[in-house]
């Protein structure tokens, strides 16, 4: 069934919240970015242990200071000085008690689809850490799979590649190499900068309420 495109925000919001309830996972709406780091705040125990992957949301949304209070024992990887030190955070965060992290995409059928470089991220997300919470600015959610693949390849992607300086083509041209053919998902680039390597869908979790979703109706990160 084709889903009605144009949605207003508030009821794509509470739509996608819904199925997202029913893949198992706990789903908070709120309105600003300082109710989404309250909710955070509310979520999180004082003295945990905490870690994050890569994220312009939780940047922008003030998420990531809050990380940095000394609240928490925050696994910090920009405190690395080299790549052994970011690569012992990376295996340490699947003992976190917490792993916080944005989402590529989030479909009104209650799927999150993240797409990552390292996989340190989506490997985080889908086994390790005892709970995961999902900041999400209301920018990302799409009506199904196949929008949060184009998503990926015509606006994050581009995005974060001219943010990252990496040499790659979506970097260079706006759009993934593999837009002149809308069927591969993973053809076309082999550059060494590639973001895209490690591909995960979040469907129905058999672990309830281990994932946390926190839709903010402001845009967030790419």
């Amino acid at each position: 069934m084709t889903i009605e495109k144009n949605i207003p925000t508030k009821e794509k919001m509470e739509k996608a919240a819904q199925a997202l309830k029913k893949n198992n996972m706990q789903v908070y709406i709120v309105q600003t970015c300082e109710e989404a780091v309250e909710k955070v705040g509310e979520l999180l125990k004082e003295g945990e242990t905490i870690s994050c992957g890569g994220s312009v949301s939780l940047s922008e949304s003030g998420v990531l200071d809050l990380m940095k209070s000394g609240k928490y024992n925050f696994l910090d990887r920009s405190k690395c000085t080299s790549r052994e030190e970011m690569e012992e955070i990376y295996r340490k965060s699947f003992f976190a008690d917490t792993y916080l992290t944005s989402a590529n995409a989030v479909t009104l059928n209650g799927e999150i689809y993240n797409v990552d470089g390292n996989s340190n991220r989506v490997a985080a997300i889908a086994y390790g850490p005892k709970s995961v919470i999902f900041v999400v600015g209301c920018n990302k959610i799409v009506n199904d799979l196949d929008e949060a693949v184009l998503r990926i390849k015509k606006v994050a992607a581009p995005a974060n590649g001219t943010r990252l300086e990496l040499d790659t083509p979506c970097g260079k041209t706006g759009q993934c190499i593999s837009c002149t053919n809308g069927k591969d998902t993973t053809k076309g680039c082999y550059s060494s900068g590639r973001m895209c390597c490690s591909y995960l869908v979040s469907a129905y979790q058999r672990h309830k309420d281990r994932y946390k979703v926190i839709l903010v109706a402001q845009p967030l990160g790419y």
